[in-house]
């Protein structure tokens, strides 16, 4: 049995990040960059003002009504030069015109017109200066500059900056493929009154949700029962995936026969079972791949889940995400720790490291652990934000006690 350190780096030399693909910008959200992006614009692409107002000289501020030569909205450009004694009226956002120093806030003048009734404007700002209100060309960017490099994950403003430097498609690593499988003659549909002696089949549907929420693209094998020729036609089916997770049979029951079929199929065992609590019976290894070009490289990942749906939830968080992760390319693969504060004291006992359901509180960081009956509990699982980790060994830990948390 080995730790939770010696498990995850033992994924970790066995995953790689996943050939890439070139999508449009709109359809990378959450994707890993795998390449620089250039500038091919300054931006802004103009001096442009920052108000609505009067772009004139400074040293004209205050010396008496300026005339206003012309207007300019957004997309328009000026087309005369400001002097002493002029403004030009721009919109946020437009060309400053030739001359012109600063803008002030139309907040900050008043339309006087002079005899001949042209418009003229009073700017009454003591603290006008050159400069102001204005951003200067290239300040955000500068053509030919890197602004996104490998590794970048995208989001809602990525998608944006690569919009504005024209970069329609990009390259990003490729969603890992994520086989969920699970195992068991107990199992019955969702849709199903389970008869005497069955459940319902809820670790598939809770392990592709999770895969989706991990940024996997999950697909749903379906069961597999408890005979050698089932597991192995699904299993064999399940070897094309980037990842293949199994629910159930790796523990040391009579009709555990996931290692075996594993092994037969030729699956190199790389770990089983792991110092955790819940999740002990945690199976991990690693199997070639045929088929696609681009993948045919990539080795398939294989974790053999506990049956209980807790266990199998709290293995995937720590070692399925993290798998995940580095397949996906993200510069810092695995579950999101942070620390905070029991809110109220709490006994431990056993010899392993344990995760329990629990909330965190934003303000205060205090742990709230959550009702919880044991690792077929799921029901108590709902509502958790975070996984409270406790060392090993048996005792009482006081309320205020710092702990580690999973944030899921």
């Amino acid at each position: 049995m080995i730790t939770i350190s010696e498990a995850l780096a033992h994924i970790a030399r066995r995953a790689s990040p996943v050939a890439a693909e070139r999508v449009r910008c709109i359809d990378a959200l959450t994707r890993v960059l795998a390449e620089e992006i250039v500038s091919d614009i300054d931006s802004p692409p103009h001096d442009k003002a920052m108000v609505d107002g009067y772009a004139l000289l400074a040293a004209e501020a205050g010396k008496g009504p300026l005339r206003v030569l012309e207007e300019v909205t957004a997309g328009r450009t000026p087309t005369l030069e400001v002097g002493p004694g002029t403004a030009t009226r721009i919109m946020t956002g437009s060309p400053t015109p030739r001359g012109a120093d600063c803008v002030v806030m139309v907040e900050r003048t008043t339309i006087q017109p002079d005899d001949s009734g042209r418009e003229c404007v009073l700017v009454d700002d003591p603290a006008l200066g050159v400069g102001a209100n204005i951003m200067t060309q290239a300040t955000s960017l500068a053509c030919g500059e890197v602004v996104l490099r490998p590794g970048a994950i995208i989001g809602p403003a990525e998608i944006g900056l690569l919009s504005e430097v024209g970069a329609e498609k990009i390259l990003v690593h490729r969603k890992p493929s994520v086989g969920v499988l699970a195992t068991g003659d107990e199992l019955t549909p969702v849709g199903e009154t389970p008869p005497p002696g069955c459940i319902r089949n809820s670790n598939g549907p809770m392990l592709s949700a999770l895969a989706t929420r991990a940024g996997g693209g999950a697909a749903d094998l379906g069961v597999a029962r408890d005979n050698l020729a089932d597991l192995q036609r699904l299993v064999r089916q399940g070897l094309q995936y980037d990842i293949l997770l199994l629910s159930g049979g790796v523990s040391a029951g009579v009709l555990d026969l996931v290692p075996q079929v594993l092994q037969d199929l030729g699956v190199e065992q790389v770990f089983h079972k792991v110092q955790i609590k819940p999740g002990k019976p945690l199976w991990f290894g690693v199997a070639g791949k045929s088929g696609e070009a681009d993948k045919a490289d990539q080795p398939t990942l294989v974790f053999g889940l506990p049956g209980n749906p807790v266990s199998s939830f709290v293995c995937f968080e720590l070692f399925v995400r993290f798998a995940i992760d580095m397949l996906s390319g993200k510069p810092a693969p695995g579950a999101i720790r942070r620390r905070g504060r029991l809110a109220a004291a709490h006994a431990m006992h056993g010899q392993r490291p344990s995760f329990l359901p629990a909330k965190l509180t934003p303000d205060t960081h205090e742990i709230h652990l959550l009702a919880w009956q044991g690792s077929a509990d799921l029901r108590g699982f709902v509502g958790a934000t975070c996984l409270a980790h406790f060392p090993a060994g048996d005792q009482t830990h006081p309320a205020g006690e710092e702990l580690e948390v999973v944030m899921l």
